[in-house]
């Protein structure tokens, strides 16, 4: 071979090698060892079924890189969730790394994705796109061959549908009769006031007989004074609740002037004191009886009074 030609072949094996050296150098103005890189950590995936995605990048300790976050395109893919490492140091160089949780509803056969990673040089940003990573879908639906549509079977037959529950007639239903019932209270108002009052005076009035009515037989059996005082307390609670008045403090003779010196009144509350406050008792005594029914009497009369 000529000196010339020889010479001209050296020169361009040369030129090749300094290129060559030079992509090795940088790619986006990075060195290639600092590109970010992705992997899928399974060959294969299943619709719907999550797949690992690492993403790792090396770069000085110094510079600033930022891993996509759950708002970045992962298309033919969707983002389910992620987890971090922290970030590691050795001779002068720091690794980062983020595994995706990643799912695909797609049919393609092959799924590629690459992913930005986002370096900060100083007021700039650049974008580093990742080189693409492919995995490969697995069918689970056996492979049938397109013949033309299926053939449909006609079917006129009446199938059984469960009754479901009409909450909206049921709900109009319950306002009107709240409405209805609303109606009828405001009408008979009164009427229904008067029956509950009436109803309370009766339920009391029976309740306050049937206690009278254990004291005076309590003190029919023992002849005691406290059941006596008992009963006569009773008496005055009773009428105090009857009309609404405070009896339960005032003496025998203000009760009877309370009362237009009522006979029944005046010698019941007598010859109770007579046998309370002057001890003036014996066992066949048949005045505290007397006195008994005088003191229901009035009552009675009284809540007849009121009741009317």
């Amino acid at each position: 071979m000529p000196g010339g030609a020889r010479g001209g072949w050296l020169v361009a094996l040369l030129l090749l090698l300094v290129a060559g050296a030079g992509s090795a150098q940088a790619q986006n103005g990075l060195p290639l060892d600092s590109v970010p890189r992705g992997r899928f950590r399974q060959p294969t995936v299943r619709v719907g079924e999550i797949v690992e995605y690492e993403l790792s990048s090396r770069h000085a300790p110094r510079q600033e890189v930022i891993f996509p976050d759950s708002a970045a395109d992962f298309a033919p893919f969707e983002y389910v969730g992620r987890r971090y490492t922290p970030t590691r140091t050795r001779q002068g160089r720091s690794l980062d790394q983020a595994t995706y949780r990643l799912r695909t509803f797609r049919l393609d056969s092959v799924l590629t994705l690459t992913l930005p990673v986002t370096v900060l040089r100083g007021r700039d940003t650049l974008l580093v796109p990742t080189a693409p990573a492919s995995i490969r879908l697995v069918r689970t639906a056996p492979a049938t061959p397109i013949s033309g549509p299926p053939v449909l079977r006609q079917s006129l037959a009446l199938r059984p549908v469960p009754a479901r529950f009409n909450y909206p007639y049921w709900l109009a239903g319950l306002a009107g009769g709240l409405l209805l019932a609303g109606g009828l209270v405001l009408a008979f108002r009164s009427r229904l006031r008067q029956r509950y009052r009436r109803y309370r005076l009766r339920k009391n009035h029976v309740y306050f007989l049937a206690q009278y009515a254990r004291h005076v037989e309590r003190f029919t059996l023992s002849r005691s004074l406290t059941n006596m005082e008992r009963a006569i307390t009773l008496w005055k609670n009773y009428l105090s609740t009857l009309e609404h008045t405070n009896i339960t403090s005032l003496t025998t003779r203000e009760i009877v002037a309370r009362y237009q010196h009522d006979a029944d009144v005046r010698l019941a509350l007598q010859l109770a004191d007579r046998v309370i406050y002057g001890n003036l008792f014996t066992e066949d005594d048949t005045e505290t009886d007397l006195a008994f029914v005088l003191l229901r009497n009035f009552a009675e009369r009284q809540y007849a009074e009121v009741n009317a």
